[in-house]
């Protein structure tokens, strides 16, 4: 009996350590990661909505008075580009004719609160577009909604910069 019992224990942990074969992602899965990573889930670094956390008006019109963009301009321009990639995506005609510099500059902090929720709001419907498109619309869709993930990735890190900068981040939010 005794034997019994070793032969199952030695064969339970053998079994345990065997490296188990991860299951394949879905092309869903891998832009709805990237998608929440950007926009409200921490791992490999800050996403969005931490990174305006808490922010003021006053500290999102702020400027290091070198030319570079303020945290609302930021902001304001991921809100916008977010929302023309969705509706593109979404097979809507393209309205926007302006410039790239009109996305920033168009930011006033009387508007800070509203544009923190434009830009919760759009990353939610990317979310949803996702979640509810079809697997040829999500192959179709696939490069564009990586370079969403890519473009928003890349001034999260300038909102961070430029905090640091103003001196107003917490480094226990993620970046020392």
């Amino acid at each position: 009996m005794h034997r019994f019992i070793a032969i199952i224990l030695f064969a339970t942990v053998a079994f345990a350590q065997t490296p188990q074969k991860p299951k394949a992602r879905t092309l869903r899965e891998v832009l709805l990661e990237q998608l929440h990573t950007t926009h409200d889930q921490e791992d490999w670094f800050v996403p969005i909505k931490i990174a305006v956390e808490g922010v003021t008006p006053e500290q999102a019109k702020w400027t290091d008075g070198k030319g570079n963009h303020s945290v609302g301009q930021l902001a304001n321009h991921l809100a916008f580009w977010n929302e023309l990639a969705l509706e593109a995506f979404q097979g809507k005609p393209r309205q926007y004719k302006g410039t790239n510099d009109e996305t920033f500059n168009s930011f006033d902090a009387k508007s800070w609160a509203s544009v923190v929720k434009r830009l919760d709001d759009v990353m939610k419907a990317w979310e949803r577009a996702v979640e509810n498109a079809d697997d040829a619309k999500l192959a179709e869709g696939a490069s564009q909604i990586a370079h969403v993930g890519a473009h928003n990735a890349y001034h999260v890190g300038q909102i961070i910069y430029v905090r640091k900068l103003q001196g107003n981040w917490d480094p226990a939010k993620g970046v020392k």
